[in-house]
C-alpha cells in the first residue's frame, strides 16, 4: 500500500512544490529589484487572483473525486463525462472573468487599502495576468481528472514544463525587457497556456480511447448534473472560506503597513512550501479512497487512511526541524532588504509550530474529497473560519498585533484538521456499510 501511496504522492509532491517555486521566484526577482513597494504589489495582485482561481479550485478536486470512484467502478463513459463537465464550467468561468476584468479589478482595489505607489504596481500585473484565467482554471479540471484516472505522472510533467517556461521567461522579462511586475505576469500567461496545450496533447496521446465513451447526451443527464453541482458547490463554498481567510490576512498586512505587507508575504511562502507537499499525499488520497470506496472495499480504505496519517507525521516533524534551523536563511535569499528581514524574524517562531498544526487538515481534504464527502467539508470550513480564525483575531489584534494575526492563522489550520476528525466516521466509513 505504501507503494501506491507514493507512486501517486511523489509525482504530486514534485509537481505541487513547482507552484510555491514559482511564487518564490517572483517574490524573489520583485524583492532585488530594490523596492519593496514590488513585493507588496505582487502579494496584492495575488490576493485578487486567488480570489478568481481558487473559486474554481472545485473543479479540481470535484473532477478527482467523482472520476477515482467513476474508475474504481470501472465506470469509463463516466470518467470521459466527468471532464466534459468539468471542462465546460471551466470555459464558461473563465469567460466571464475576462468579460468582467475592469469591474473586478475596481472592485477588488476599492476594498484593498494600500499605499498608492504599490496599488499602480499592482494593477499593472494584473491586467496582465488575468488573461490567463481560460488555461489556470481549464487546467484545474484537467489536473483533477488525471489524478482521479490514478495517473499522477502527467500533471507533474506539465507543472514542471510550464513552471520551467514561466521562470525562464519571467527573468527574461523582469532583468531583460526592464518590465518589473508585467513581466512576472506576461511569463506566467505565456506559461499558463503552454501547461494547458501538454494537458490537451496528453488526454489525445494517452485516453483518446475514452472518446467514444463520450456524448452530449450522456454529459447533459440531469441526475449526474445535479450530483456534479452538489458536490462543486459545496467545495466552492469551502473553497470561499479559504479564499476569505487569505484575502482577510493579506488585506489586514496591507492596511497595517508595507512592511508587514512584505513580511508577511514573504512568510506565507513557507505555509505555501508545506501545503504544496503535503497536497501530494493528500492527492493520493484523493485518488486511493476515490478508487477503494468505488471498489467498495473497506479494508483497503481503513489501511491507506492509516498509512497516510503516517506519513504526515513523519513530513511534518521534517520540516518543523527545517524551518526551525533554516528561516533565516529562506528569507535572505527571498528578499535583500534588511528591515524586513529583521522584521520577519520576530515572527519565525510562529512558521516553526505551522507544519505540525496544520498537516491533519491537508490530509483530511483529500480523504474527504476521495469520498466525495463535500458536505462534511463545506461544514467544517465554516466552522474552522466563523468560530475559530473571526474570533482568534479580533480578541487577540489588540494586545498583539501581527502576531495576533499569525496566531488566528494557525488556530484555523488546526481547526480545520479537528472537525474533519470528528466527522470522520460518518462522512467517510459509512459510505460502506
Amino acid at each position: 500500500m505504501n507503494k501506491r501511496i507514493l507512486k501517486i504522492a511523489l509525482p504530486n509532491i514534485v509537481s505541487n512544490i513547482t507552484i510555491p517555486l514559482l511564487g518564490i521566484v517572483d517574490l524573489a526577482l520583485m524583492g532585488h529589484l530594490g523596492k519593496v513597494d514590488f513585493i507588496g504589489a505582487i502579494a496584492l495582485g495575488g490576493i485578487i487572483f486567488n480570489f478568481l482561481y481558487w473559486g474554481f479550485v472545485f473543479l479540481r478536486m470535484g473532477t478527482s473525486g467523482i472520476t477515482a470512484q467513476a474508475y474504481g467502478a470501472r465506470n469509463f463513459s463516466e470518467s470521459i463525462l466527468s471532464l466534459s463537465r468539468a471542462l465546460l464550467v471551466a470555459l464558461i468561468g473563465s469567460s466571464l472573468i475576462l468579460i468582467l476584468q475592469n469591474p473586478i479589478a475596481k472592485l477588488s482595489f476599492y476594498f484593498i487599502n494600500s499605499e498608492e505607489s504599490v496599488e499602480t504596481i499592482a494593477k499593472s500585473y494584473y491586467y496582465i495576468r488575468v488573461w490567463a484565467a481560460p488555461a489556470t482554471i481549464g487546467l484545474y479540471a484537467l489536473t483533477g481528472w488525471f489524478i482521479g484516472m490514478q495517473n499522477s505522472k502527467i500533471p507533474m510533467l506539465i507543472a514542471i514544463a510550464s513552471n520551467i517556461v514561466n521562470i525562464c521567461l519571467s527573468a527574461f522579462f523582469v532583468y531583460g525587457m526592464h518590465l518589473d511586475a508585467r513581466g512576472v505576469a506576461l511569463g506566467t500567461v505565456i506559461a499558463q497556456y503552454f501547461g494547458l496545450l501538454l494537458a490537451l496533447f496528453f488526454i489525445y496521446r494517452y485516453y483518446r480511447r475514452l472518446f467514444h465513451h463520450w456524448s452530449l447526451e450522456g454529459m447533459m443527464k440531469i441526475k449526474e448534473l445535479k450530483n456534479f453541482i452538489s458536490i462543486n458547490k459545496d467545495i466552492f463554498i469551502r473553497t470561499l472560506c479559504i479564499i476569505f481567510v487569505f484575502t482577510f490576512f493579506t488585506t489586514e498586512s496591507a492596511n497595517t503597513n508595507k512592511i508587514i505587507l512584505a513580511v508577511n508575504s514573504l512568510l506565507l511562502q513557507f505555509l505555501f512550501i508545506f501545503s504544496y507537499f503535503m497536497d501530494g499525499f493528500a492527492f493520493a488520497a484523493e485518488a486511493l479512497v476515490g478508487k477503494f470506496i468505488g471498489a467498495r472495499n473497506k479494508k483497503g480504505l481503513r489501511t491507506v487512511i492509516r498509512l497516510l496519517f503516517i506519513w504526515g507525521i513523519a513530513i511534518s516533524l521534517i520540516f518543523t526541524f527545517f524551518y526551525g534551523t533554516s528561516a533565516n536563511w529562506i528569507l535572505s535569499a527571498l528578499t535583500n532588504n534588511e528591515s524586513t528581514i529583521l522584521e520577519a524574524q520576530a515572527y519565525i517562531k510562529w512558521i516553526v509550530l505551522l507544519p505540525i498544526l496544520s498537516f491533519a487538515s491537508y490530509l483530511m481534504d483529500g480523504i474527504f474529497i476521495g469520498a466525495t464527502a463535500s458536505a462534511y467539508m463545506r461544514k467544517t470550513m465554516m466552522a474552522a473560519t466563523l468560530l475559530v480564525f473571526i474570533p482568534c483575531y479580533y480578541f487577540l489584534e489588540d494586545l498583539y498585533q501581527n502576531h495576533g494575526l499569525w496566531i488566528a492563522m494557525l488556530g484555523f489550520m488546526l481547526a480545520r484538521g479537528v472537525f474533519q476528525s470528528i466527522y470522520y466516521k460518518k462522512a467517510i466509513l459509512l459510505k460502506l456499510d
